[in-house]
């Protein structure tokens, strides 16, 4: 690897990227399974309007209030969610795109009127990956271990809800350290990749594909000086088709 690749900058930020999978990966499967494919958007963007409204309300950026505001909204919206499911399942897939649409211009109104708006919208949508620091990591990666283990404990019979509680937990950290597009990347990119595959080796083959596209992202984005959460995207997206038409050649019947 080139010597001018600092990794005291690239470390910090690629370990967020595996944190992230962690629980995005099968939470990503299991949106698919679903079939509502933008609710990580719409929780995503609900969490940055959270944010956001901490910002119009002049909180400090770093302090506890910010993070119960956007955590708080991605549950309430998650609830929602999950609330409408069960009363008018055959049209979640408008809901959820509608909850997103309201929360993005949302977050632009409150924005409208701040000097720094365009700005803190750009974090929230492209992320900061690159400026993670090792101790910012340590509360995310305990959230993230309890909601793995809560996940693979109880899902198989919390009847959804746990689905939506875990999913707005996760997002909310997730967005503030990725940003919203990265955040639905990591979980429908590497789900769509490996749909084709048995479920114990697509959970593995979806870690593999993201942890490959972090780094290639994550790299290329500090050798060329361009933002890094879409360089990531592009970098997922080129990685998930060359491994999907891998796996689907392998699966097609011999002629």
């Amino acid at each position: 690897m080139p010597d001018f690749i600092d990794w005291s900058i690239i470390g910090p930020a690629m370990v967020a990227g595996l944190l992230v999978l962690s629980t995005h990966v099968p939470l990503g499967q299991e949106v698919l399974r679903r079939g509502i494919v933008f609710i990580d958007l719409a929780i995503a963007q609900v969490a940055a309007l959270g944010v956001i409204a901490a910002y119009a309300l002049e909180w400090d950026p770093e302090g506890i209030e910010v993070e119960i505001a956007a955590v708080s909204a991605a549950l309430i919206a998650a609830l929602g969610l999950y609330w409408t499911e069960k009363r008018w399942s055959r049209i979640q897939e408008p809901l959820i795109g509608t909850l997103f649409i309201l929360a993005a211009t949302g977050g632009i109104l409150l924005l409208a009127g701040n000097p720094h708006g365009s700005e803190h919208l750009k974090e929230l949508l492209v992320g900061q990956i690159l400026w993670t620091t090792w101790d910012s990591l340590w509360p995310v990666a305990i959230l993230y271990a309890i909601v793995l283990a809560l996940w693979f404990w109880l899902q198989p019979r919390s009847g959804g809800l746990l689905f939506y509680l875990a999913f707005a937990v996760v997002v909310t950290a997730s967005v503030q350290i990725v940003g919203v597009y990265l955040v639905f990347a990591s979980l429908i990119i590497p789900a769509l990749a490996t749909s084709g595959i048995k479920r114990g080796n697509r959970l593995a083959a979806g870690y593999a594909i993201g942890a490959v596209s972090y780094l290639l992202g994550i790299i290329l984005s500090f050798v060329w000086d361009l933002p890094t959460g879409a360089v990531i995207v592009w970098s997922m997206a080129a990685v998930a088709l060359l491994a999907g038409t891998l796996i689907s050649d392998k699966q097609r019947p011999d002629v």
